[in-house]
């Protein structure tokens, strides 16, 4: 069911609107460029939404430090390449496409970036959340 997911958010990546997606950087940043490609209230569980989110990350890019709003639960998935986590205080840990991994309401995303320095990498992060949330990303405060 997940592939089935993520094969229909994908396909769904002509963008939504800017609900929470930070959107394209300029080209030569290091930062990774954030799409929101699917938002859907869920019909069984009133006041909350889901919705996917493509990062795509350059050679060697990276997003900071994060945090996502306290009512969301994500669950994330390599679409192509590697992808370096760290969530809280655990472990550094390297995704290869087609492995997944979650983050609670109110986990840390201290590291967030391409396992590669030649090769891109996409993710895809599916978000259950409050619908009235609109900001998906926060800066982590140090």
């Amino acid at each position: 069911m997940i592939k089935s997911i993520t094969a229909a958010l994908v396909v769904t990546a002509a963008l939504a609107g800017p609900a929470g997606a930070t959107g394209a950087h300029h080209a030569g940043e290091k930062a990774a460029k954030v799409t929101l490609v699917y938002e859907h209230e869920l019909p069984n569980v009133p006041g909350k939404s889901i919705r996917g989110i493509l990062v795509e990350y350059g050679p060697g890019g990276t997003s900071p430090a994060h945090t996502h709003p306290s009512s969301a639960f994500i669950y994330a998935t390599v679409l192509e390449g590697s992808i370096r986590s760290q969530v809280n205080d655990g472990p550094v840990k390297v995704y290869k496409a087609g492995e997944s991994f979650s983050e609670m309401p109110g986990d840390r995303h201290s590291v967030s970036e391409n396992g590669s320095k030649t090769k891109p990498a996409k993710l895809l992060a599916v978000f259950v959340v409050d619908t009235a949330q609109k900001e998906l990303t926060y800066p982590a405060k140090k």
